[in-house]
């Protein structure tokens, strides 16, 4: 039995979409065609890749974790799932991981199998909870590791809101009074630019050098960009250079290290506690964090523990970490609990972060202020020196 998704019709013209399990197309086309619709595209599910937001990912994991609780069969309780309304959009995704885990498919490998874009870290984390017979506690642990790492990230968002909108309305102010108003002086002094001031000068040549050259100037950089970009997908090493070149920059690489402190400390107490190896669980934990550099120092860093170093010896020797982590990893191995002091480690990262980010934007909001209200006060004297200039002039 297969899971297809079909579009079609039905006879009074109204569109429709959705599932239909058959054991082949010619099979769910006559059953669609008994139920009075019309088809006109019917696929396998799960034959394209698709994304899975964060928030529908905190929603699935838990709401199955739930049914399974309650005594579910987990191919019941993924047929359940694609009838819940909250999982409108993923209905194929569920519909292919249904099939997968029919036919003897264990959860991991139907999501790694189903085309659906999540992380590493969460197929590995669902199938050690499955070999460790602990799915249901760690499907609820993922949700709430994912839910906050969206709150995490809406923080970030809503904090650059402010500034952004300062910025942007710096830039249309620099392009209206370069691009019309500077050269509008020029024209109200007749054209003798040889006798305005230095300053009105120079504004007059960068608004007029504004939209040929500018348009280009920024064409370049956009294609320069591109480039670099493309030539950073094919070298992972300078991908990790520039990631360890960001945890060195001033005000940015603190905050940047906070981030990957939260994410490593909170992975590694879910896969703690899940009963994974700490081996696996910090090279699993570094892949969680994002970072590049702080993946490849995990990987290299987990071979250690199997030859009897400390998991507090070990961030140590992980740069971002070392200043943040290893103490309360040192008083958990030392008091047997090792995820809950994980969790403790996260909350004080947590609340660091949160004060940084707070002074933070507490710095820039009034920098960007001063930046433009600043070059908004060197347009005004461009403009109006030259008006005191004429005008005295007059009066003489």
């Amino acid at each position: 039995m297969k899971t297809f998704e079909y579009k079609g019709y039905t006879v009074s013209g109204s569109a429709r979409k959705g599932l239909v399990e058959a054991m082949h197309p010619k099979a769910a086309r006559e059953r669609l065609s008994r139920d009075g619709i019309l088809v006109e595209r019917l696929v396998v599910s799960g034959t394209r890749a698709k994304r899975i937001s964060s928030e529908m990912r905190g929603v699935l994991y838990r709401e199955l974790s739930a049914l399974l609780a309650a005594g579910i069969p987990l191919v019941s309780a993924l047929d359940t799932l694609i009838k819940t309304p909250e999982m409108r959009g993923v209905e194929g995704i569920l519909g292919t991981v249904r099939d997968h885990v029919r036919e003897g498919a264990s959860l991991a490998q139907a999501l790694s199998d189903s085309r659906a874009e999540l992380s590493r870290f969460e197929v590995a984390t669902i199938g050690v909870a499955e070999r460790a017979a602990a799915l249901e506690s760690v499907l609820v642990q993922l949700a709430d590791f994912i839910d906050e790492h969206e709150r995490m990230r809406e923080q970030i968002s809503h904090a650059m809101i402010y500034p952004a909108i300062v910025l942007g309305l710096g830039v249309v102010v620099a392009i209206v009074m370069l691009g019309f108003l500077v050269p509008r002086t020029q024209l109200l002094m007749g054209g003798l630019s040889a006798s305005m001031p230095l300053l009105t000068r120079i504004m007059l040549a960068i608004g007029n050098g504004l939209w040929p050259w500018g348009l280009l100037a920024l064409g370049g950089v956009v294609l320069l960009l591109f480039g670099w970009l493309h030539h950073l997908r094919s070298r992972p090493e300078l991908r990790i250079r520039l990631d360890r070149r960001i945890f060195r920059l001033w005000l940015v690489g603190r905050g940047y290290a906070l981030v990957v402190a939260i994410r490593f400390s909170r992975t590694l107490a879910i896969l703690v506690r899940a009963g994974i190896p700490l081996v696996e669980g910090v090279s699993h934990a570094g892949r969680s964090t994002g970072s590049l550099w702080v993946e490849s120092l995990a990987d290299v860093e987990a071979e250690g523990l199997r030859h009897g170093a400390t998991l507090a010896d070990t961030l140590r020797r992980i740069t971002p970490l070392a200043d943040l982590l290893p103490g309360w990893v040192e008083v958990g191995e030392a008091s047997g609990s090792l995820a809950d002091l994980l969790d403790r480690a996260a909350e004080r990262c947590q609340a660091h972060w949160d004060r940084f980010l707070a002074r933070s934007l507490a710095l820039l909001e009034p920098v960007l202020l001063l930046v433009v209200g600043g070059f908004v006060l060197l347009i005004t004297l461009a403009v109006m020196l030259p008006m005191f200039s004429l005008s005295s002039a007059i009066a003489r």
